[in-house]
């Protein structure tokens, strides 16, 4: 545009932006509900979004999301756009980056879908394990306990010394198939 490149690619400015800027780009759900809402048809006017399963509309949401946070860092780094410059980046962007954004987001809510199940695995474990060492750390679990392990110890060194009492004899069995002498 007028000599200069735009990039549409909102990635491609990351050299210039903070570590605020990068997680407000690459987490989605960080503008209102309300915006989002407002700019669906902007960029999807073929859409009818009470048509919409509750699996693609998060996703064509974020898609959202990710035009407007691209549109807003390009206006950053380039303020010499005019506004109809600015729209003409908007109408190439939304005909060449509609899938990539969708693939992104849907990317992103995965794994954030997956970090937090990890998380609710990793305190599972920990409440078990804190549950587990609560049981063992109660006096009667330990008056049990010890009656018990001194009987498997018993029965442990029992079966070693009745084994060693009687050892293994070889029993010889006749094959049943034998061989025709010559």
């Amino acid at each position: 545009m007028g000599g200069k490149t735009v990039y549409l690619n909102p990635f491609l400015y990351w050299r210039r932006f903070d570590a605020n800027t990068d997680r407000w780009l690459r987490e989605p759900g960080q503008l209102p509900e309300e915006q989002i809402q407002a700019n669906r048809l902007r960029f999807y006017p073929e859409l009818d979004w009470s048509l919409l399963d509750d699996q693609e509309r998060p996703i064509k949401d974020g898609a959202v999301e990710m035009f407007l946070k691209t549109l807003e860092l390009i206006s950053t780094f380039n303020p010499e756009l005019n506004p109809g410059q600015l729209l003409e980046v908007e109408r190439k962007m939304a005909v060449t980056k509609k899938k990539a954004f969708e693939r992104w987001v849907e990317r992103a809510l995965r794994r954030r879908e997956q970090q937090v199940s990890r998380e609710r695995r990793r305190f599972d474990r920990d409440r078990v394990l804190r549950d587990w060492m609560e049981w063992f750390g109660l006096e009667a679990t330990r008056r049990a306990l010890l009656p018990i392990s001194l009987l498997l110890v018993l029965a442990a060194a029992g079966g070693w010394w009745l084994g060693s009492q009687r050892p293994c004899q070889a029993v010889l069995v006749d094959p049943g198939i034998q061989r025709p002498s010559r």
